[in-house]
């Protein structure tokens, strides 16, 4: 099992553990601090929702600094049975977990959020398809944190608020500029 550490809020310093899976690559611990620096540090009574959630890092992350709400999306068995594990380890009740691809929850999903945290698998070709969809689900001045292997062009009606890359990684938080 791999191990990644929630580094702010109640939870702060708690270990989470992983499987290993194809494209299961936890955000790392610089680049979640500069996230949730733009995001502000707390997300009291915010609503989140990880899609793609992997090893749980993110969402967990965002459950530990407040966020009243985190749904986490994840298909891959061994990762959903851990994300399951350790939000029952952390006892994480503002969390839930669904087993199912993030493409397909966000088509059917009709709850709104503050915060959509987006890390695909990198080789898969989801972000067109996502950024088309996903402005229905977002809350007035809500925001998508995007992961990708390579920087994107976000199409209208996107903006890129802000934007880094660590190492391999571009990551990137968009704002609809009218919804």
């Amino acid at each position: 099992m791999n191990k990644v550490r929630i580094i702010g809020g109640e939870l702060r310093s708690r270990v989470i553990s992983f499987p290993d899976a194809d494209g299961l690559r936890p955000t790392p611990d610089r680049v979640r601090e500069t996230l949730f620096n733009w995001l502000g540090q707390t997300l009291y009574g915010r609503s989140c929702l990880d899609l793609f959630a992997g090893s749980g890092a993110l969402g967990l992350e965002a459950a530990s600094r407040g966020a009243e709400r985190v749904v986490m999306v994840e298909i891959d068995r061994p990762a959903l049975r851990a994300l399951q594990d350790n939000v029952r380890k952390l006892g994480c009740a503002n969390v839930s977990v669904q087993g199912q691809d993030g493409l397909e929850f966000a088509l059917r999903d009709a709850h709104k959020y503050d915060v959509i945290f987006l890390d695909p698998p990198f080789q898969k070709e989801y972000l067109p398809g996502l950024l088309e969809i996903l402005p229905r689900l977002l809350n007035e001045n809500g925001v998508v944190y995007v992961e990708s292997g390579a920087a994107i062009v976000v199409p209208p009606p996107w903006q890129t608020v802000k934007s880094g890359k660590a190492g391999q990684v571009h990551y990137q938080l968009l704002q609809v500029t009218q919804i």
